[in-house]
């Protein structure tokens, strides 16, 4: 049994798509900690899986749709959420999106409607987001969002992915400063390639895998259970000194010049 760290501490997830998912990941690891989890799915398509999924923790645990494009869907989800709890610690925001068309050829092709679009899915979801849960945190809370190191260098084919995840990396700084004085944290996990329905949407990510075999100090990327454990890290007690940082779980890769 984990330590229940987490006991007696409400979550907000966004992001689960298939038991690959590391929204899923880092739901388990809070789950297992103590903490009780509210659950967002995009799209009636996505419905059954993480229906399927959540009733992992119980039949009882809400679940309810919420597309992040959509500010009256946001005020809907948390109206529901106040329905339920008075009181939100924990946020994770593990939403991206940007046309497959966007993903393929060069970013110099970008259309004007890809870059909106990949922003604010990507980016703005989490300002969003984090306004509606922030007046829930009256204890003070942690939010948690996901980028990756196409953020800050060029990855091939990531493209305005990369640029809008540098958008949110930024956005965290930002929302970090923010909301310092509720005592509300916000941090970015920089995840490693895994093999998820996302990654598998970007053109060479098997190639992408076996670079970081060859270049990270571990000789691999991660693998979701670790990215668990480090969204568990940040969402207790043992990270309340630490606001407006990225941090890496990809085996060292990001250090290495060449």
């Amino acid at each position: 049994m984990a330590e229940q760290v987490l006991a007696g501490k409400t979550g907000v997830v966004f992001g689960v798509a298939n038991k690959r998912s590391i929204a899923w990941a880092i739901a388990k690891a809070w789950a297992a900690a103590g903490a009780k989890l509210i659950f967002n799915y995009q799209g009636e398509r996505l419905k059954e899986n993480v229906e399927e999924l959540v009733s992992e923790f119980g039949k009882e645990t809400p679940l309810w749709p919420c597309d992040v494009s959509k500010d009256e869907e946001i005020a809907g989800f948390f109206e529901k959420v106040r329905g339920t709890t008075g009181q939100l610690d924990l946020l994770l925001h593990s939403v991206a999106f940007a046309p497959k068309e966007a993903l393929e050829g060069d970013f110099l092709s970008t259309t004007r409607e890809a870059f909106r679009t990949a922003h604010d899915i990507s980016a703005y979801s989490l300002v969003a987001l984090a306004r509606e849960a922030a007046p829930f945190m009256t204890g003070g809370g942690s939010i948690v969002a996901m980028t990756y190191y196409g953020a800050e260098k060029v990855v091939p084919h990531y493209n305005v992915m990369g640029v809008a995840k540098a958008s949110l990396e930024a956005s965290t700084r930002y929302l970090a400063y923010d909301l310092g004085g509720k005592k509300i944290r916000v941090n970015c996990i920089s995840a490693g390639p895994v093999n998820t329905l996302a990654a598998r949407g970007i053109s060479g990510f098997s190639a992408m895998l076996k670079h970081y075999q060859e270049r990270a100090p571990l000789q691999r990327s991660c693998d979701p259970a670790e990215i668990g454990q480090t969204g568990l890290f940040l969402a207790g007690d043992g990270a309340a000194a630490i606001t407006g940082q990225v941090i890496y779980v990809d085996g060292g890769y990001q250090i290495m010049g060449m």
